[in-house]
């Protein structure tokens, strides 16, 4: 072996160090996730080297959720800095919680052109129309989730009240199917990839959607807690770019995606064949750019239900050189 001067091999070490000390100084945000439409941040999960700043200058450390709401109270705890949410559950946690937090991307949302969320009953189920509904048990997510608001909105609009004249039973999307199949629940909720697949092996027709309630409902958000916006606004805006970048790299590059979709929802890629990215699922603007105004009335409607105390101005949850797109 040969001789290595002294001073060679403190130089070496004393770089180490400072390459240690200086990886232990990046920033790590703490983000929360769930399933599904939210290809961005699975692309930055499974594809991180896509990324000029992931991991070089700021890192992340995520945890899956089941919904939206559990993730409030992540982020009123302290434990999240940034998580996707749903209108209705960032309503819920600023009102009931005083979660205060800037809505700083939108992973997807409907339009007339897209998938929307159902509750489908099944074939030869005498429930005909959402009034027949009435005294039935229906299935939602999550409780206190978005989805679960917008139940209540269309319960509502047909002289129903969710509170009363309905039983709720929190199912998740995957458990949706079997629920309905076994008579657990009288109508299922379903989103993809679990619509396509009930769909598929057939019996189950759709009873009412989120389109009819509004043309344009925004489902999933990104959030980030204002005081770690504010504090460290720099850092927000290295992790908005990045889910800029990511959405554009998802929606140009779709056979990636379906592989990045498969590996985070273990569904087979012919199972996401189908639907990712097509008019069979969800809505999403190219540089996932928040719909502030239907966030608007999306929270004036949950108001008016009584699902929010009081009023919510979407301007409160705004800042823009935080907002993506950000190149």
């Amino acid at each position: 072996m040969a001789f290595k001067p002294m001073k060679y091999v403190l130089s070496v070490v004393l770089a180490g160090l400072s390459f240690a000390a200086l990886a232990k100084d990046i920033p790590t945000l703490h983000v929360g996730w769930t399933i599904p439409a939210e290809e961005a941040k699975y692309w930055m999960m499974r594809q991180p080297d896509a990324f000029p700043d992931l991991g070089k200058t700021y890192k992340i450390e995520w945890t899956h959720f089941q919904g939206t709401a559990p993730m409030v109270e992540a982020m009123l705890a302290g434990a999240l800095d940034c998580s996707s949410q749903a209108p209705l559950s960032l309503g819920q946690g600023a009102v009931n919680g005083g979660l205060k937090a800037y809505i700083v991307a939108q992973h997807a949302g409907e339009s007339a052109k897209s998938f929307s969320v159902y509750w489908g009953v099944m074939d030869g189920s005498p429930i005909k129309t959402v009034e027949d509904l009435k005294g039935k048990t229906i299935g939602v997510n999550v409780y206190g989730s978005g989805v679960a608001g917008q139940l209540a909105a269309i319960l509502h609009k047909h002289g129903l009240d969710m509170s009363k004249d309905v039983k709720l039973v929190e199912t998740g999307f995957p458990g949706s199917e079997a629920a309905l199949r076994s008579g657990r629940v009288d109508a299922a909720v379903f989103v993809q990839p679990f619509a396509g697949r009930a769909q598929t092996k057939g019996g189950i027709h759709p009873l009412f959607s989120m389109q009819d309630l509004m043309p344009n409902t925004v489902q999933i958000v990104e959030v980030c807690r204002k005081d770690v916006a504010d504090k460290s606004p720099e850092l927000i805006k290295r992790y908005v770019r990045d889910l800029t970048r990511a959405m554009k790299m998802a929606l140009a590059h779709r056979d990636e995606t379906l592989k990045v979709d498969s590996e985070i929802t273990r569904a087979p890629v012919a199972a996401l064949q189908d639907y990712v990215l097509t008019d069979k699922d969800f809505a999403r603007d190219p540089g996932a750019h928040p719909d502030f105004t239907a966030i608007q009335t999306m929270f004036d409607e949950y108001a008016k239900l009584g699902l929010l105390k009081h009023p919510l101005k979407v301007s409160d949850f705004r800042r823009d050189d935080l907002t993506a797109p950000l190149q």
